[in-house]
């Protein structure tokens, strides 16, 4: 940003919002967005180098505070000792995914553009980011499992994938279908459930 009327910058970030949410990025365009506000495209680009820059601002930062914050606790989990790992099962404790879900709805509009409207911008994958984090995590504690003497069925990475992608599309449905914070936390507690149980079977162990 090279010039500074906060006011302008504030209408910029609104209204490029509604764009994106209504066309998605691809279609969405500056000169629609100048249009609106009376402006030039002139004037957005004492703001922003692109289109692209725009839909950053709106975006970057809660997308970047949730997928550190999230690998810090499965960095947290796998400092954990095999057995307190197994127990714990699953990995991210009940606070920590209520956090998870009060911090995406605290940014809902962030996200709904980042799953919703991202097509053509770096964020189009970033469920995938999300998903890595969690691969690794169930990774290390198969190998954890395995030095430790557990007996384990052949889990493989692509099965590992496959769940830790479904894990963060079934989350991220709440904010696709704009479902209220209340029942997304009620839909949270069932997926958890059931993604954990699944884990539970996958790795031959009891939940009880």
């Amino acid at each position: 940003m090279r010039t500074t009327n906060p006011k302008l910058y504030s209408d910029l970030l609104e209204t490029g919002k509604r764009e994106f949410l209504t066309l998605g990025y691809r279609d969405a365009s500056l000169r629609h967005i100048a249009a609106s506000l009376g402006v030039t495209t002139g004037a957005i680009y004492g703001y922003f180098a692109d289109k692209e820059a725009l839909f950053d601002a709106l975006v970057a930062q809660p997308a970047q505070e949730l997928a550190d914050r999230y690998r810090t606790i499965q960095q947290t989990f796998a400092r954990q000792s095999v057995e307190d790992q197994v127990q714990n099962l699953p990995e991210v404790p009940d606070e920590e995914a209520g956090w998870m879900l009060d911090f995406i709805y605290d940014h809902f509009d962030a996200f709904k553009l980042i799953v919703c409207c991202a097509g053509g911008t770096k964020y189009e994958h970033y469920l995938d980011t999300l998903a890595e984090i969690e691969d690794n995590a169930g990774r290390a504690l198969i190998e954890k499992m395995t030095e430790a003497g557990y007996t384990l069925p052949q889990i493989d990475d692509e099965l590992i994938h496959i769940m830790s992608s479904s894990l963060f599309n079934g989350l991220f449905e709440t904010v696709r279908h704009d479902m209220p914070r209340e029942k997304a936390h009620r839909y949270m507690v069932s997926l958890r459930d059931f993604y954990s149980a699944g884990w539970f079977k996958l790795l031959g162990i009891s939940d009880t």
